[in-house]
């Protein structure tokens, strides 16, 4: 959910301006080689998200998010961590909740959590199904998906350059809504007023990382459906895993953007994933030798047993 919500941002899906994690230091290359035309470049981006995204079904891994509320003068209210397990379930990508400030659930809040999760994928498959139904295209959730092609439409895409970044040949663009552009529904109005810039490894074309921040506040639905402060801002990094696919590493963010209800954040955000474990339909996970349960979680080995002596 992450990469697609960042890479609809600013291409959009997620995530970094004052407060945020500055780009890692890249350096000019290769300017001698002509570039790619952006507009094909990402809609081969875009085709290659679709394919990691279906690997990452085949992944659980850890999710350390770190929320900060501010008070009026910027000051830091309140601090809230969160430890989740991702792992997907018939379909639908879901954040499992394991502890709460450093603290793990208790077998009641466990269940409660359970429960909860059980809820949010029967209504996501409901709504995905409907939707299917009618012959639009989704994400796992069930919502509609902009597409890049939808994209550059909205907005335009400038000053290309090739850069070292993290020791590998990078694409990088600008993004710039176009305010004038005509939307078709609400939600397309986020991409008008929102600025940023993509970072694309030349190549695997993936979406290694991006940022921007918008330039007005909106709401949608009374705040509802989309509730966006201007000069909110976010940025998000990719990592190659496994040598086969760009999976989310790290958003960050600042300000205020909230999406559908279930994606988003106020004040200051951090959300870091790692332990990324590879499981087959065996349960096996690649390269471990350790077990995952349907629910996503390691199965306890069993201990060894004694060895026997020989008569």
């Amino acid at each position: 959910m992450m990469v697609r919500f960042a890479l609809a941002f600013v291409m959009m899906v997620g995530s970094v301006t004052a407060q945020t994690q500055d780009a890692a230091p890249s350096v000019a290359v290769d300017a001698d080689k002509p570039l790619p035309a952006i507009g094909p470049l990402l809609l081969e981006v875009e085709k290659n998200q679709d394919a990691a995204e279906k690997m990452q079904r085949d992944y659980t891994y850890h999710v350390h998010v770190e929320q900060q509320e501010l008070d009026g003068k910027g000051g830091v209210k309140k601090t809230t961590v969160t430890d989740s397990e991702s792992v997907t379930i018939d379909g639908v990508r879901v954040d499992r909740v394991v502890a709460h400030d450093g603290k793990p659930l208790t077998l009641e809040e466990a269940k409660k959590e359970s429960d909860k999760i059980d809820k949010e994928v029967a209504k996501d498959k409901e709504r995905r199904a409907k939707a299917e139904s009618n012959g639009k295209t989704t994400d796992a959730q069930g919502h509609d998906e902009l597409t890049v092609s939808r994209i550059l439409q909205l907005g335009t895409f400038s000053n290309p350059r090739r850069m070292i970044l993290n020791e590998r040949p990078t694409i990088v663009a600008d993004y710039a809504g176009d305010p004038n552009a005509k939307t078709k529904n609400r939600f397309e109005t986020m991409f008008r007023d929102l600025v940023g810039t993509v970072w694309i490894d030349e190549q695997d074309r993936a979406l290694v990382q991006v940022q921007g921040h918008f330039l007005n506040d909106f709401k949608i639905g009374g705040g509802l459906i989309a509730d966006v402060k201007k000069d909110s801002s976010f940025s998000a990094k990719m990592t190659k895993v496994n040598g086969e696919a760009w999976l989310p590493e790290e958003f960050d963010g600042q300000g205020k953007i909230r999406v559908l209800l279930f994606a988003g954040f106020s004040g200051r955000v951090k959300l870091v994933t790692s332990d990324y474990r590879k499981f087959r339909a065996s349960a096996t996970i690649v390269g471990g030798g350790q077990e995952v349960g349907d629910d996503g979680k390691p199965v306890p080995e069993a201990a060894p047993e004694p060895d026997k002596q020989k008569p």
